[in-house]
């Protein structure tokens, strides 16, 4: 069973800085893309910032220079550091993963797109 597990989030000031990080843990054989999602109240979720397994990345406008997305792939990790929040980024900050994982109850390789439950980053004014 693949899941992911974000962690990090929390009430901070405008201006300061939080990180977020999200572990995929399982029988996983590679992860290749990796995305950071983030839905605000009576809004879609929508991308924040994404990253291959070699390390090209893309960002929305809103955060570029202020966000950066990295991974650890030694240890299935995925992190967001933001900088200079405002309150406008108060949202639910969800990860996402391209996941080949052995499935040991069927007895097959399988490849999804996994999401972690979120977390909640809060930036007040």
């Amino acid at each position: 069973q693949v899941q992911l597990v974000e962690s990090g989030g929390g009430l901070v000031q405008a201006g300061g800085s939080l990180k977020l990080s999200c572990a995929v843990s399982g029988t996983i054989i590679s992860i290749d893309t990796m995305g950071w999602y983030r839905q605000a109240p009576g809004k879609p979720r929508a991308l924040v910032a994404g990253i291959t397994r070699s390390g090209h990345t893309n960002y929305v406008d809103s955060v570029k220079g202020r966000f950066t997305i990295s991974r650890d792939n030694a240890k299935n990790t995925l992190y967001l550091q933001m900088n200079s929040l405002k309150p406008e980024d108060t949202a639910v900050y969800s990860c996402n993963a391209d996941v080949l994982a052995y499935e040991p109850s069927r007895g097959l390789n399988t490849r999804d797109v996994r999401w972690g439950q979120g977390t909640q980053v809060t930036v007040s004014s």
